[in-house]
């Protein structure tokens, strides 16, 4: 199977090039991504726990999806197709914010993205592919905070990051 690639940016999110998704992750280079939330009619968020084989963040709770916008694809169709990869439903999305983050992992990677938020609503079960995603939950946007705040370690860093500085983005 060939290497995903990641799309280059600079700080303005123009694109620079195109570089093997692990190769930017070694480097720390700063590449376009996007981090989907969904909500249903009762205003929860809809919660995936990364699969247990996952290169970085194996285990931990993030938001719906979050994936690399291919070349050539808006952020809005990266955001179904990942969705659909990942929780296996689609539904209308729509963008909010962006930002720029940094983290470093314990294996000697390091996420730089240039970040695009995305939402959406649905209310039915997802259909999760197992080689993404080891778990799902809806919980309230309160519920999610205060867990945050007992539990961080069982959380990602770019979900951290979203809920304490974006918070006012990401709800429906």
């Amino acid at each position: 199977m060939k290497e995903e690639l990641v799309i280059l940016v600079n700080e303005k999110d123009e694109k620079i090039g195109l570089m093997p998704k692990m190769e930017a992750h070694e480097k720390a280079l700063l590449h376009r991504a996007f981090s989907v939330f969904i909500f249903n009619k009762k205003k929860e968020l809809l919660l995936q726990q990364r699969a247990l084989t996952k290169y970085h963040s194996p285990g931990l709770w993030t938001n719906t999806c979050c994936s690399h916008q291919r070349d050539g694809e808006t952020n809005l169709e990266a955001g179904k197709r990942r969705l659909f990869e990942e929780m296996g439903f689609t539904t209308t999305l729509k963008e909010t914010t962006s930002f720029i983050y940094k983290a470093p992992f314990d294996n000697g990677l390091t996420e730089h993205e240039y970040d695009h938020i995305l939402i959406g609503e649905y209310d039915g079960t997802p259909n999760i592919n197992p080689k993404e995603v080891a778990s799902w939950k809806w919980m309230s946007l309160e519920s999610v905070q205060e867990d945050i705040k007992a539990n961080p370690g069982q959380y990602t860093a770019w979900f951290k990051i979203i809920f304490d500085k974006f918070y006012k983005h990401i709800s429906v």
